[in-house]
């Protein structure tokens, strides 16, 4: 018997649990704020929360590559933002621009 006989549908099982396991993360997400009051210091945090996600997505791009990915990040996201008008739009191109610092070597 291989070591691959062991466990044929190891993959398969590692991925479906990972799937399950996200599943229950976001529903049990859903379900815990269903008994939080909406109080107006909650509702301001839940405003504020996708700007600390973007946040943690850039941060580590900026800490690795520096001041410049920081600049060029910003520069990206403020001309976006102050043409298109679209936040989402400017912090997909601020993320594309850091991405391509980071192909670049910068």
């Amino acid at each position: 018997m291989s070591e691959h006989d062991v466990l044929p549908y190891a993959t398969f099982i590692a991925i479906a649990t990972m799937a399950a396991m996200t599943y229950l993360v976001r529903v049990g997400g859903f379900w815990m704020m269903g008994h939080v009051p909406i109080t107006p210091r909650v509702h301001r945090m839940l405003e504020a929360l996708p700007g600390s996600v973007v946040a943690a997505i850039i941060l580590p791009v900026v800490a690795k590559n520096g001041t410049p990915a920081l600049l060029a990040v910003l520069a990206v996201i403020a001309m976006m933002t102050l043409r298109r008008r679209n936040d989402f739009l400017a912090i997909a191109a601020g993320l594309a621009a850091a991405s391509l610092a980071r192909l670049a070597g910068l």
